[in-house]
């Protein structure tokens, strides 16, 4: 509902991509403006991995358009971690620290019919334990931080919370996608 365009129920990819290339607007690595939903279907159509009633369609997209729509626009590369269940993300923590670290770059993680954007983890080399910092591209409202911080579309989540409720889903696969930054010479 972002900029009054309804995309509820198949547009949080478009948003976890549109995040994404902000990060490099912001890092000043492009000038390429933040692309529509549009767009971003016809940069698919253009390099032929959809058809053209792709565009203006109501289709999910995940990692893999994701990741071709970064390198058709900003010439970025992507890698891609394949995960078969929720319950195995908290084993790429130590590999999420290090692209964070190392990259810095949003990630997208697409599973199962959600994508959500993560922004950090926060890693314990000893214990092993790990919170994810998501910003969840479902939220609906104003562009309020308070409201979006407070209501736990921005925030830090276990995989498994004190309830014993689980964020990723254990029966879902996940793609994470891992923007790599370019290098400056």
């Amino acid at each position: 509902m972002h900029d009054g365009f309804n995309d509820s129920g198949w547009g949080c990819a478009y948003r976890s991509l549109q995040t994404i290339i902000s990060w490099f607007r912001l890092q000043h690595y492009t000038s390429t403006e933040v692309p529509s939903h549009r767009e971003i279907q016809q940069s698919l159509v253009d390099i032929g991995d959809k058809d053209p009633n792709f565009v203006g369609s109501r289709e999910w997209i995940g990692a893999i358009e994701l990741s071709f729509v970064l390198d058709k626009l900003l010439g970025v590369g992507c890698k891609i971690i394949n995960v078969r269940s929720g319950a195995e993300l908290p084993e790429k923590c130590r590999e999420l620290a290090l692209h964070f670290e190392n990259q810095g770059t949003p990630i997208m993680i697409g599973g199962g019919v959600l994508a959500y954007t993560l922004l950090g983890v926060d890693y314990n080399e000893v214990s092993g334990d790990c919170a994810f910092l998501i910003l969840d591209p479902h939220y609906t409202g104003n562009d309020e931080r308070k409201k979006i911080i407070s209501g736990g579309w921005c925030g830090w989540k276990k995989a498994v919370d004190s309830k014993g409720k689980n964020f990723f889903l254990h029966d879902k696969f996940y793609n994470l996608l891992l923007p790599q930054r370019p290098n400056m010479v």
